[in-house]
């Protein structure tokens, strides 16, 4: 699979750490022995989801529009999850992984509504 070398370093490097944030969150549910099957099953699909993360990191602007189903997984996540989390009895490691779904979702929509502007210049 080529790629895209003309797309700056920086979103790839950035592409690469979500891909690796997912990943690696995504197995720790999996694996984890108090996990239920249902957390299992979450893990799963969030370990999935680095996998679109890769595809994207290595050929950004080919695999772009994939990015919407990233923003509307991470916002809904951040949504159903936040008011427990950052709540009194909220754990730290679960509002710590809600920041970084909240500024990947951002940076997901910076690189969907510019990303065409950085080959026009």
């Amino acid at each position: 699979m080529a790629t895209d070398n003309s797309m700056p370093t920086g979103w790839r490097a950035f592409f690469w750490a979500a891909c690796a944030f997912n990943l690696l969150i995504g197995l720790a549910g999996m694996v984890s022995p108090a996990a239920t099957i249902d957390a299992r099953i979450v893990g799963l699909l969030v370990f999935a989801f680095g996998v679109i993360y890769y595809l994207v990191a290595r050929d950004p602007l080919r695999f772009a529009p994939v990015l919407w189903a990233g923003v509307l997984g991470k916002i809904g996540v951040v949504a159903l999850l936040a008011p427990e989390a950052f709540g009194e009895s909220g754990s730290r490691l679960t509002a710590g992984i809600l920041v970084g779904d909240m500024m990947f979702a951002a940076g997901f929509l910076a690189f969907l509504f510019t990303r065409g502007e950085e080959s026009n210049a």
